[in-house]
């Protein structure tokens, strides 16, 4: 029983082993991300098996606008995670205190605006992205529903964040399961039992997320050995509030970025036919799980370092900077040789067409090295926005993927045109991904040794202001 206790509470990442630290850390999330990935997929199988493939396309072509819904709350909960894991290793619990609270009236604030334009601008935008008429209808019955609800949403992922920079990542793992599983079950209830068709989805999703953000925020309440949380703290500090979304803002346009680019590099794929479009969604669904670790590790090393840099403690984000991303890498290069080996049993999973599989794992042998250099960027990347750059790692991101990747691959296909391939080879878009990773890490490891991110730290520019 106490040992069940200890494991969901919050946790001081300064003492102890680093290396230990951050993979009891790191465990939970990567749980977590893998249970997400079988929701989505689980999700889409019953739209599409109960409601057809127009309801299945109808969710799909949602998900542009959903990603700025999304942007907005990232930046949020990084800039949270952030000033709360240096709170919390500075043991500054009145800033803590008040971080906390503010965040939860910041969310509550931004959340009601989005319910109030959302459904206003989302047949616009659908019309804007070209949605066909045949699924316009669903689609933008889905996003109301999704727009109105998304105060579960928006404050699931805002306590989340507040947990993880508190050191507990087991409660936001448990509490993240209980969403994935009342979602799937509301789905199948509502889609196969009542009939509801897409709405229903919409619906079972608010659900869930309104159900996780009510536990996380009973789980806070529960923790006042660590900080306040009454009416004073909830008093929104327009100075600290701007903080928030200074330092979660770069994290949100890099997801938009991210994003846009992504659809730009879809295009061209697109253009090289069917086959190859298959691929691609083969490929990026076994890429979904190969990256899970690297994204663990780097949000891992987001709250290490944010936690440690608040208390001083540089020498010791310099060593778990270094276990963290031995660790990272190792078992990146593990992943790396699976799927190099075995990659085409994967491949079979979503298909047992010979030349798809083929041509799909002609490309993951492609892919599969920049893996290793993921696993550099997110460690490192982590560790700067953990000590309060969130800018280097935005405009790293910038640069690899919209200055280098989209005119790479663009590039790359012009210059492989042939008879056989009039709009180039097919390569040319994971070559491109492989390059901007790695130049990515090579980025990221020179700006890292410079050392920009030690003087970011919320104490030491507190104690410059104070002085």
């Amino acid at each position: 029983m106490a040992r069940a206790k200890e494991l969901f509470a919050a946790k001081d990442l300064t003492e102890g082993p680093p290396w230990k630290r951050i993979v009891e850390f790191s465990i939970p999330m990567l749980i977590g991300n893998v249970a997400q990935q079988f929701y989505n997929t689980a999700d889409s199988i019953i739209v599409g098996r109960y409601i057809g493939d127009n309801a299945l396309a109808a969710v799909g072509s949602a998900g542009p606008i959903l990603n700025l819904l999304l942007v907005l709350f990232v930046g949020i909960a990084v800039g949270a995670g952030i000033m709360v894991s240096q709170y919390f290793g500075a043991k500054d619990r009145e800033n803590l205190s008040r971080t906390i609270g503010n965040c939860i009236t910041l969310t509550a604030i931004t959340s009601l605006i989005i319910m109030v334009v959302g459904p206003l601008v989302t047949r616009p935008l659908l019309e804007l992205l070209n949605t066909p008429e045949s699924i316009i209808d669903w689609c933008a019955g889905y996003l109301n529903i999704l727009f109105l609800g998304s105060l579960g949403f928006s404050y699931f992922n805002i306590l989340s964040g507040i947990l993880r920079g508190l050191g507990d990542s087991a409660s936001a793992l448990m509490f993240l399961l209980v969403s994935t599983a009342v979602n799937v079950v509301l789905d199948i209830i509502f889609v196969a039992n009542f009939g509801m068709g897409v709405p229903g989805v919409a619906l079972a999703t608010v659900i869930a997320q309104a159900l996780s953000a009510v536990l996380c925020l009973l789980k806070l309440a529960r923790m006042k050995e660590h900080f306040e949380l009454d009416r004073s703290t909830l008093k929104l500090d327009k100075e600290l509030a701007t903080n928030v979304v200074k330092l979660g803002l770069p994290s949100g346009l890099t997801q938009a970025i991210f994003s846009m680019a992504m659809i730009m590099v879809q295009s061209l794929t697109n253009s090289f036919g069917e086959l190859v479009i298959a691929c691609n969604v083969i490929v990026m669904r076994v890429d979904g799980f190969a990256m899970m670790p690297n994204f663990s590790f780097g949000s891992a090393m987001t709250t290490f370092a944010g936690q440690n840099v608040g208390a001083g403690k540089l020498d010791r984000v310099e060593q778990g900077t270094r276990d963290g991303t031995l660790i990272a890498v190792g078992v990146s290069t593990a992943i790396t040789i699976v799927l190099l080996f075995f990659g085409q049993y994967l491949m079979h999973i979503f298909t047992t067409t010979p030349e798809l599989v083929a041509l799909s794992m002609r490309m993951l042998r492609i892919l599969a090295f920049g893996y290793i250099a993921m696993a550099v960027t997110q460690c490192l990347s982590g560790v700067m926005r953990g000590a309060g750059d969130t800018i280097t790692p935005m405009w790293i991101s910038i640069i690899s993927t919209v200055v280098i990747r989209v005119p790479l691959a663009y590039t790359l296909a012009y210059l492989t045109r042939s008879p056989e391939y009039p709009t180039g080879r097919p390569e040319s878009t994971f070559v491109s991904l492989l390059v901007a990773w790695t130049l990515g890490a090579i980025i990221n490891y020179t700006l890292f040794r410079k050392g920009a991110w030690r003087t970011k730290g919320l104490k030491k520019r507190l104690e410059q202001e104070a002085a």
